[in-house]
């Protein structure tokens, strides 16, 4: 952004939804205080309104610019004391300047209000609207600059705006909070009367500095939203492009690299318009730049030094002059001079050092005199910033398709269309007089996508909703079309720009309904109307992956996005034993491997290590993490894109972060194996570091409490069958978009990273889903069994202590409950030696895929639908693997509660059972301090507690329960 362009923040509070009694009258005279920058403003008061409508902008100046993503915009709502005499305080929100939007992009998000101690009583939430308006400051002519350096004005005829950019310096910070014993408006008018005497009409403007009003070219631009900019956070830039540059390679080893950069040379005695071309030999290694006229090549080339095969390094210019005449057909190559470098003599050079500057050489040759070449050799890492951009020795040069990559999904929405009714369509006379009630339906295409709704007379109403998956950059067009379902005919269209649609952030945002006319051809330019609603759904995250192997759960509005709680650091270090996946030169085998990683909307790729069994890449990304409970997925696969056929997968791994050690680095060799008709096969193993960096627990701990899923998925709920489409949907717009990507990240790539066939029937998911119940309910037959024992007498020393135990918890039936709790302390305290130290991956013997037959594997890769059978059979056949799908997915449902209930007492996710822990100690006491009775009837009364009380969110114990891990992301 250019230097001269001023920023302001607007913040306009809209309203507010069932506040907090406070005035001891059932109502409140609500206020808001808006805190930024070290700048307060207030709103006016709105009396004895729970639901209160300000529609107020507050404009505030952003200092700077550049650290505004990481500023923090505080509102507080209270009582107005003047009118009642209790707690004035009703509740707070904070966001991250991350949040922020351009002007234009900006709408309507309603955002819960926070306690702001323990003992606060705070319920409702307030909708705002927030965007950032650029405004250019009139350039300063040359004359008034010299006059401003050579004459310095006195202090007091300082201008006004020099002390208006003084006066924010003495309130760096912003003001607290008033305490709720004192009157907040009477706490900012004093803190403020000094400087801004300001009459109470204009509680609008700046309490504690005062600014223009907004010029015009400032409203014009807030109102078309034509001034943008992007503003990326520290963290969000580190993740994205950052990976090599911003941060070291610590969990990688320092692969040994020489960088030879060839930049132009000069030759006194050749034609400018001669071609040359610079020519690198170490020993049997050859390379040559491009051919150039120019003679400006600046070429860099990446050698792997632990596979060089000489001591010497030589860099010639060659030149080529027509046509030799005993070869017509190629040119004539003559060398003009050779530079010599010795290897040990090599400089090293590791970043943060500064690039090493090229130097000039005088070209050695017997008929040439006169000629230079500038080059620069030195020797590095991978971490070097010019290993990119490189012409790289291990990857076979540069080859696009074998280069590391980095890709973003594309940003999905969900696209609602509300179809009302229809009025006055123009039917076909002929049809209307065959059928007299005739029936229609209406077609939506967004895309490939076609929904359709149900059928109903004419005249009647659907009130249907037919869900889309939009993807940005949009569609050009939504159509609507209404047809005849009696003879197939279209009755008319209409085409609504994508790009026009309005866009929402939850349920509250009332989104109106339209009148549109149809047309029906060139014949017909009015063939009725229709009333729809349509709106693309912001609040609702587009699941694109399977749901137990989630990498992000963020809703699509930017406006709803939380500050990530943490970093994820990943090592790629190698690959060992794998084995040769196609043939080279007869029937020797060889492998090009290269790995995709997956986190979020962010791929990375890995560059193919051509021809080798034990590849080393070495390379190192950043992912910022907004939830732990979330699963990094990586994929090993044979290059065989830049040869022009299809990448064929080695294995894959899956690592859930929740059941990582924060601040840990976990070094380890996971498994590749691969599934196919022909059976299962192990491929080799890779070698991977990973790091989960938390700089507060505080935040990481209350996230186990709040839903995984944005609150639109709870409030307004897809139905499962739907929201499968829309995932395979999802899945299928990710597949497309980004092998459109250059280079390309394949179709079957793509696919086997979002696991796009776990809803295909298989006998071996089947069994293992099976087994994965017995797994569990074999803890309860243990206990029935042994319940059975003691009422046999099948040991009677034990069945003594039992009875013991039963006339103690008789006798002292107050100390059942703290015992239990304490006992259960005490086995988990006991536990944690125990606990796997190493993240859990996917399990051979877990997926059921050692002892599962041929024909189970031919059934389970056999395309859907089949072709081993006749028309009938196939029919049948394909019913009854539809059915089996579902009853597949019930049984990995039903596994899944009993293992995360499992791995709630298994120390598997180190956090959750810690909170189990800390819970158990305080229920102990709790029950030890306070009478049974007592807890009981509390128990009972907030469980049939008063509507009012209650809201349409999932309770604190389910959402910790949702978030435990289960054994389904181990599941091939």
């Amino acid at each position: 952004m250019a230097e001269n362009c001023t920023r302001k923040l607007i913040v306009e509070i809209c309203n507010a939804n069932n506040l907090m009694p406070k005035d001891g009258q059932g109502t409140a005279s609500a206020y808001a205080i808006v805190d930024f920058a070290g700048q307060r403003r207030r709103t006016k008061t709105k009396f004895r309104d729970l639901n209160p409508v300000w529609d107020e902008k507050l404009e505030f100046l952003v200092h700077d610019i550049g650290s505004m993503a990481s500023e923090i915009l505080e509102i507080n709502l209270y009582n107005d004391k003047k009118i009642g005499k209790r707690s004035n305080f009703l509740g707070k929100i904070k966001l991250a300047g991350t949040v922020f939007v351009s002007a234009g992009a900006e709408s309507l998000v309603y955002y819960s209000l926070e306690k702001r101690s323990v003992f606060s009583q705070v319920k409702g939430e307030i909708g705002v609207k927030i965007f950032y308006v650029d405004e250019e400051a009139a350039p300063t002519p040359p004359e008034q600059k010299e006059e401003t350096a050579e004459e310095k004005p006195p202090e007091e005829e300082k201008p006004a705006e020099e002390n208006k950019e003084e006066a924010p310096k003495e309130e760096e910070k912003p003001n607290p909070p008033p305490p709720e014993s004192s009157n907040p408006q009477d706490a900012v008018a004093a803190s403020t009367s000094e400087t801004n005497p300001a009459p109470e009409e204009e509680n609008n403007q700046p309490l504690a500095n005062k600014e223009e009003p907004p010029s015009e070219t400032a409203k014009y631009k807030a109102e078309t939203g034509k001034s943008t900019e992007l503003i990326i956070n520290n963290l969000e830039l580190r993740s994205l492009s950052g990976d090599r540059n911003h941060i070291g390679y610590d969990l990688v080893d320092p692969m040994p690299f020489l960088y030879v950069r060839v930049v132009k040379a000069k030759v006194a005695n050749k034609e400018p318009a001669c071609p040359l071309h610079a020519k690198i030999v170490i020993g049997t290694h050859s390379i040559k730049t491009k051919t150039q006229i120019d003679r400006d090549w600046d070429q860099v080339f990446a050698f792997d030094k632990e596979r060089l095969n000489s001591s010497s390094l030589e860099v010639s210019v060659w030149t080529e002059e027509g046509k030799n005449e005993e070869a017509p057909s190629s040119l004539a190559e003559s060398c003009l001079g050779t530079v010599p470098f010795d290897l040990q003599e090599v400089p090293k050079r590791v970043p943060p050092d500064s690039p090493l500057a090229p130097q000039w050489y005088s070209l050695e040759s017997e008929s040439e005199t006169g000629n230079d070449v500038m080059v620069a050799v030195w020797v590095g890492t991978q971490a070097d910033e010019a290993f990119q951009e490189a012409w790289q020795s291990d990857s076979g040069g540069l080859i696009p398709e074998t280069r590391a990559k980095v890709y973003l999904s594309p940003k999905l929405w969900y696209l609602r269309l509300t179809v009302i009714q229809t009025q006055d369509l123009q039917l076909d006379l002929v049809s209307e007089a065959k059928v007299r009630s005739p029936e229609i339906f209406v077609k939506a295409l967004l895309g490939a996508q076609l929904f359709k709704t149900s059928r109903t007379q004419v005249g009647s109403a659907w009130n249907e909703d037919l869900v889309f998956v939009a993807a940005e950059p949009f569609e050009p067009f939504l159509v609507v079309k209404v047809e005849d379902a009696s003879n197939g005919q279209s009755v008319g269209e209409v085409k609504i720009h994508v790009s026009s649609i309005d866009k929402r952030t939850d349920d509250k945002t009332e989104v109106k309904s339209r009148w549109f006319n149809l047309i029906g051809g060139e014949n017909k330019p009015y063939a009725g109307r229709i009333h729809i609603r349509v709106c693309l759904e912001g609040g609702y995250h587009v699941l694109d992956e399977a749901a137990h192997v989630t990498s992000d759960v963020r809703a699509t509005a930017k406006q709803l996005t939380k500050p990530p709680i943490g970093l994820l650091d990943v090592g790629i270090r190698g690959a060992n034993n794998l084995l040769p996946v196609k043939t080279k030169d007869g029937p020797c085998g060889t492998t090009d491997a290269y790995v995709v990683a997956k986190y979020g909307p962010k791929w990375i790729r890995t560059r193919t290590i051509l021809d080798r069994f034990n590849p080393h890449w070495n390379e190192q990304y950043t992912w910022d993490v907004y939830d732990s409970c979330t699963v990094l997925t990586i994929g090993v696969f044979d290059n065989g894109r830049y040869k022009g056929d299809k990448d064929v997968s080695i294995g894959k791994v899956r690592l859930r972060l929740s059941t990582l050690d924060m601040n840990k680095v976990y070094r380890n060799s996971h498994t590749l194996t691969v599934l196919s008709p022909d059976g299962v096969k192990k491929m080799g193993e890779i070698e991977i570091a990973i790091r989960f960096c938390c700089s507060s627990w505080l935040s990481l701990i209350q996230a186990y409490g709040s839903p995984m899923l944005p609150r639109m998925h709870h409030v307004s709920p897809l139905g499962p069958a739907q929201q499968d489409i829309l995932r395979y949907t999802a899945m299928r717009i990710v597949t497309a978009r980004l092998a459109r990507s250059e280079p390309a990240l394949g179709q079957e790539v793509v696919q086997f990273m979002l696991d796009s066939d776990t809803h295909v029937w298989s006998m071996r998911r089947s069994k293992a889903n099976w087994f994965r119940v017995v797994g569990c309910l074999s803890r309860v037959a243990s206990l029935v069994r042994w319940l059975d024992e003691i009422r046999t007498w099948v040991h009677p020393p034990t069945t003594v202590l039992v009875h013991g135990l039963l006339v103690a918890a008789v006798v002292c039936s107050h100390l059942v409950l703290p015992t239990i709790f304490m006992y259960a302390f005490l086995i988990l305290a006991l536990r944690l030696r125990y606990c796997r130290r190493i993240p859990y991956n996917v399990e051979s013997r877990l997926s059921y895929v050692d002892v599962v037959s041929p024909d189970e594997l031919d059934e389970e890769f056999d395309e859907f639908s089949t072709n081993k059978s006749s028309d009938t059979i196939r029919i049948r056949y394909d019913r009854l693997r539809a059915l089996a799908s579902r009853v597949q997915t019930l049984l990995g449902d039903v596994a899944v509660q009993g293992e995360r209930l499992e791995a709630l007492f298994s120390w598997k996710d180190p956090r959750a059972t810690g909170i189990l822990l800390v819970f158990c100690l305080f229920v102990s006491l709790l029950f030890y301090l306070v009478p049974l009775k007592v807890l009981v009837l509390g128990a009972g009364f907030y469980y049939i507690r008063h509507p009012r009380f209650r809201d349409g969110m999932p309770s604190i114990p389910i959402n910790f329960f949702r978030r435990l891990p289960s054994l389904s992301d181990q599941i091939m």
